[in-house]
């Protein structure tokens, strides 16, 4: 029983020896020319079939073997069969990914990596794969220190050949959700009526302000503009200076101007400034006005000193 055992062993490793000896010589000398490919791309292949190889900073690029399939094109996929790349972590970290280049075709292809949407690096961002050929490219993503929290979206594109592929990428970034809005710096142009203020996101989310306007004199409501949308979006830690316009100040005036602004989910920031206006033509009126009034006091009071005059005499001669 023994010996008919080895003997199987024995017919089976013969059979193996022998088809590996009878492979044709430009099967191996495809298999050394992607080995060169692979090395040629940055990346050091110590084989193609089961082989790990390691680029210049640290990570690996996986290569294995393709089933051949005629004239079926390359293929760029999140590894395992995903439909998409999936991400998740804190902001002001490094979250990683694999992406799985096949070449099902005879001839070495070159692809080229890049992201889109997103800060993506890629172990090599060229790669040769060698013919019948798989390669497991891995990829981080550096998730800023200022991204909101929530859902992002960015891609993963593969060009070979005159075609792009595009792959998806998702990502979540963990953490608090805090709407915080700030108005600060209000100044008022005395000259042109101008208002200038700047809108600070203080918290964690991305804002959209509204900003309301009321200005408010010594004869009471000059300015009263309600709430409405502002053209821009506030990231977190982000700061805008913008200016409002005041096409018909007033001309001569003491006045308090407050700036509301809201955002969804923030409590409402106020600021206020005040100002006086006072320009030469309404100065010189005013002062004209003061004179005319001071001319017209003088006559009064000379009138009635006349008029006490007038009487005393009549008395005296009575």
């Amino acid at each position: 029983m023994r010996t008919a055992a080895r003997t199987g062993l024995v017919a089976v490793a013969t059979a193996l020896v022998g088809a590996v000896a009878a492979a044709p010589p430009g099967a191996r000398a495809e298999a050394s020319s992607g080995v060169r490919a692979a090395e040629s791309s940055g990346v050091r292949a110590t084989a193609i079939t089961g082989a790990r190889a390691e680029a210049s900073s640290g990570t690996r690029v996986s290569w294995t073997a393709a089933p051949p399939a005629a004239g079926a094109p390359w293929t760029a996929a999140p590894a395992a069969g995903r439909p998409y790349a999936y991400l998740e972590g804190p902001a002001g970290s490094v979250l990683q990914d694999t992406l799985s280049l096949t070449n099902p075709g005879a001839r070495p292809l070159t692809v080229r990596l890049s992201g889109q949407g997103a800060p993506v690096s890629f172990a090599a961002p060229t790669v040769t794969v060698p013919a019948r050929t798989r390669a497991d490219v891995p990829f981080a993503v550096t998730v800023t220190a200022d991204t909101p929290p929530g859902e992002h979206r960015g891609a993963v594109r593969a060009s070979a050949a005159g075609r792009e592929v595009r792959v998806d990428l998702r990502m979540r970034v963990s953490g608090p959700r805090i709407a915080a809005l700030t108005v600060e710096d209000v100044h008022v142009d005395t000259t042109t009526g101008a208002l200038r203020y700047t809108l600070v996101n203080r918290g964690t989310t991305v804002l959209a302000p509204h900003l309301a306007v009321r200005a408010e004199g010594v004869l009471g409501i000059l300015l009263d503009r309600p709430g409405r949308p502002l053209p821009l979006t506030l990231k977190p830690g982000q700061r805008a200076t913008r200016t409002e316009a005041w096409p018909d100040p007033p001309a001569l005036d003491a006045v308090t101007v407050r700036l509301t602004a809201t955002a969804e989910g923030a409590a409402p920031a106020t600021a206020r400034a005040e100002a006086s206006f006072a320009s030469g033509p309404a100065l010189a009126g005013a002062a004209g006005l003061l004179l005319l009034a001071a001319a017209g006091g003088g006559y009064a009071v000379r009138r009635r000193g006349r008029s006490r005059t007038q009487r005393a005499s009549a008395g005296v001669t009575t």
